[in-house]
């Protein structure tokens, strides 16, 4: 097994280097997120508490896409990867701290927060590095291959984010909620020496140094594409975030278990999807899906919020059409997320090709950080149905928006 490791193609070990660092570091940040949120609700905060919590860790996520591509492309994609991995170790064991062991005025929200955003932070250098990187290693004239290959880096990540929620509701209920980030810890210091030993140099370092005047992309198919994919996410995490977390909690009275389990199945089949999203676009090897796909794959995902809300406006079908109409939402989610992944990589340039990406998924932050706010407003205002209608909404504007593209 080693031998027939060690004799793979250059590229494809560090592929699996890459891909090795961005599951574990998915399987903490899923874990993470399901902590915070079941460990609060417990504690007795409300939704939008609850979604305050996570400002930080999407607002710095914003700012560290924006400026994580431009060190990419300046110190080289190995280099963020394992400062990301550095970083998240810290947050972990900033929340592990007792709120007795703090200042009055630091422990609680604050302290949360604080950590929250050094999460953030190393949420988006991991994952700017990993997708970035793959289009380094790929020859540009095969992009069937590219395609693959970013469907499965991103479909196995959500598998294992999926994973990490269940994770996070089990580790809570077993080791409470300091030995379970304390765990998560000691694993990551040890991906994150592995990585240091292993992961090749210098991958994603552009020939020519960007300025930093270059962060924003000049290049109108992107511009186009970021502006769809924060509408996209937007209209993801406006109602999945908080408001079903704390609805399947309150309202259909689910325990840690139930919930974190359910969302992680959830979340297993959205990436098992999105990993095999080349063969349901019924896309060829050497084929690469277009524009076209973009637009047609969002038609009936704008439709899903408006039917599950329709379905739980009846008390007795509540529980059903949720469940149903999540597991039809996450299928075609999948699949849009999965084109969008694979379109940014090419339309990004082969020189600095962290910045494009970098600037993308600083849209996809901003779509993560509206929804997020939204999910916990609008959910303590007017409820899920809200919510679900808000979705709808923004998904219509992703779609008209993906309008505007071409191949």
């Amino acid at each position: 097994m080693l031998s027939r490791i060690r004799n793979l193609p250059e590229s494809v070990k560090q592929y699996l280097i890459i891909t090795s660092n961005y599951w574990c570091f998915t399987l903490t940040d899923g874990a993470l997120r399901m902590l915070v949120v079941l460990h609060f609700h417990q504690l007795g905060y409300s939704s939008l508490a609850i979604a305050m919590l996570f400002l930080f860790y999407e607002v710095f996520g914003v700012i560290t896409n924006f400026i994580g591509g431009y060190l990419g492309a300046r110190i080289g994609l190995n280099r963020t990867m394992n400062i990301g991995l550095s970083t998240q170790i810290i947050a972990l064991t900033m929340l592990a701290i007792p709120s007795t062991l703090l200042p009055v005025w630091l422990a609680g929200i604050p302290w949360v927060m604080a950590a929250q955003a050094l999460s953030g932070i190393a949420k988006d250098l991991n994952k700017m590095s990993a997708k970035s990187a793959i289009k380094t290693l790929i020859p540009s004239n095969d992009q069937g291959k590219l395609y693959q290959w970013v469907a499965l880096l991103t479909g196995s990540k959500n598998a294992l984010k999926g994973a990490g929620f269940f994770l996070g509701g089990v580790l809570l209920s077993l080791l409470g909620y300091q030995g379970a980030l304390l765990l998560m810890a000691a694993m990551l210091t040890i991906v994150l020496l592995c990585s240091l030993a292993m992961l090749k140099k210098n991958i994603g370092k552009a020939k020519l140094k960007p300025k930093f005047n270059e962060l924003f992309s000049k290049s109108r198919q992107i511009n186009i594409l970021s502006a769809a994919r924060l509408c996209l996410f937007a209209a993801r995490d406006v109602w999945f975030v908080v408001a079903l977390p704390v609805y399947l909690a309150s309202q259909l009275g689910w325990n840690h278990w139930e919930v974190g389990g359910f969302l992680a199945l959830w979340v297993i089949g959205y990436g098992i999807v999105q990993a095999l999203a080349p063969k349901i676009t019924n896309r060829k090897i050497t084929q690469a899906p277009s524009h076209i796909s973009a637009i047609g794959w969002l038609i009936p995902l704008t439709m899903i919020p408006l039917l599950i809300s329709l379905g739980i406006s009846i008390p007795e079908f509540a529980t059903l059409a949720l469940i149903i109409g999540l597991l039809i939402f996450g299928a075609l989610f999948a699949i849009n997320s999965s084109l969008h992944s694979y379109l940014i990589v090419n339309y990004a340039s082969d020189d600095g090709v962290s910045l494009d990406v970098g600037f993308y998924y600083m849209a996809n932050a901003v779509g993560r950080l509206l929804g997020t706010v939204l999910s916990g407003w609008v959910y303590q205002v007017h409820g899920l149905e809200a919510c679900l209608w808000i979705s709808s909404g923004l998904l219509l504007c992703a779609m008209l928006v993906s309008v505007k593209l071409k191949n």
